[in-house]
């Protein structure tokens, strides 16, 4: 029998038409913003579902849906939606499944901007939410509601890669009859798919690992088909869609995306090594470290430990900036999982004008440090560490 094929040979081309409409190796970006119709009956033929085929860019083209075909696949899931970033993933997700008076759960450490959008935003439409400690799973079924509607995570968590006991989450869920949505962002589809462990929904913010280029803008949400039909009906009255040429580029970098992973994972995991034997560091958060609190579920859930690692310095707010304008190879920066590694002080980057209490509360620390990984030279950029450290 014919084997399955493999993850890269899917990455490669996996959702593609086997002949393209031109003959080309690539698919060609398709600019036009309407597409015509021959005559009326293929119309019908559409609206009746008889013929899958673009109408108007603003819900699909192309170039969008070749990319979403390959993304389900990577996935392991039904159906794939792209959409313009990974916040506007999470947004159509929330405000397609939660109605006033509907309750979230999410775990306290994530992205500061999802919590931003569930504190000021979803409140003032009378969608309510409880922030419980991370990976606290008896916490976290004793705030499920009648209302609760949606549990969400990250896997890892932004900054400090806490991986969640993620059959204990979902078994929860399921006990409840709650959906789960999983931003496997930090985590890339290499090293987990959250959908083969039983999650209703994935959500990735594309700009990072799956683009992998630092040029491009996007965001992408998995899952069965029949539950993403509400969501993708909003994304055509919003209209969070990709543009042609985006989804082009994130094509692109989708089949070299195991590749790189392979060489980010090996030097993450070096790097934190280094850091963690160094006199300057005080901690190291890389959950492929024996030390990292959830070093264990780790290696249950994950094939690699991902190309993101945050440590501290002992020492202060302005030490840790030196440290940081000190390192030339990696650039100082926000966002993650480029080809070019970047580093940031979260304390500064992300939370210069959050509270100092919440701060503590969140553990940013001052001297924080947030590296995400590139495919440099491993030796190079701890060379480089070392040197500014120094």
């Amino acid at each position: 029998m014919q084997r399955e094929p493999g993850w890269n040979t899917l990455a490669v081309h996996g959702g593609e038409a086997e002949t393209k409409s031109d003959f080309g190796i690539v698919d060609p970006i398709h600019y036009s913003s309407t597409f015509t119709f021959p005559n009326t009956a293929a119309i019908i033929d559409m609206l009746e579902g008889r013929s899958q085929r673009d109408e108007y860019a603003r819900y699909s083209t192309p170039n969008t849906r070749t990319v979403e075909r390959k993304l389900a696949e990577l996935e392991g899931a039904q159906d794939c939606i792209l959409t313009t970033t990974g916040m506007s993933a999470i947004s159509l997700l929330f405000l397609a499944k939660l109605r006033p008076g509907d309750h979230l759960i999410f775990f306290d450490e994530c992205y500061h901007r999802t919590r931003q959008l569930c504190r000021e935003y979803l409140a003032e439409f009378g969608i309510s939410y409880s922030q419980v400690q991370t990976n606290n799973l008896g916490d976290l079924e004793a705030a499920i509601r009648p209302e609760t509607k949606l549990l969400f995570s990250e896997l890892p968590t932004n900054p400090h890669l806490t991986v969640i006991d993620l059959e204990g989450f979902i078994s929860i869920a399921a006990k409840h009859g709650v959906k789960t949505c999983l931003d496997s962002t930090l985590a890339s589809p290499v090293n987990i798919l959250p959908i083969k462990w039983g999650a209703d929904f994935v959500v990735h913010s594309a700009t990072k690992y799956l683009g992998g280029h630092n040029d491009l803008l996007a965001g992408t949400l998995a899952g069965r088909t029949e539950d993403l039909a509400d969501i993708r009906k909003l994304q055509g009255i919003i209209g969070a869609i990709c543009a042609p040429q985006t989804a082009y580029l994130l094509q692109r970098g989708l089949k070299t995306l195991a590749l790189r992973i392979e060489q980010q994972n090996r030097s993450a995991q070096a790097i934190a090594s280094f850091l963690e034997n160094h006199p300057r560091i005080k901690k190291v958060y890389y959950p492929g470290l024996e030390t990292h609190p959830t070093h264990e579920l780790a290696k249950t859930y994950l094939k690699g430990f991902g190309g993101l690692l945050s440590f501290e310095l002992d020492a202060d707010r302005q030490q840790c900036s030196d440290f940081i304008d000190r390192v030339r190879i990696p650039k100082i920066g926000p966002s993650l999982g480029g080809v070019e590694s970047l580093i940031e002080q979260p304390a500064i980057m992300s939370y210069y004008n959050t509270p100092i209490e919440d701060r503590r509360r969140f553990r940013i620390d001052d001297a924080l440090v947030r590296m995400a990984v590139g495919i440099e030279d491993t030796q190079d950029l701890i060379t480089d560490l070392a040197q500014a450290l120094g």
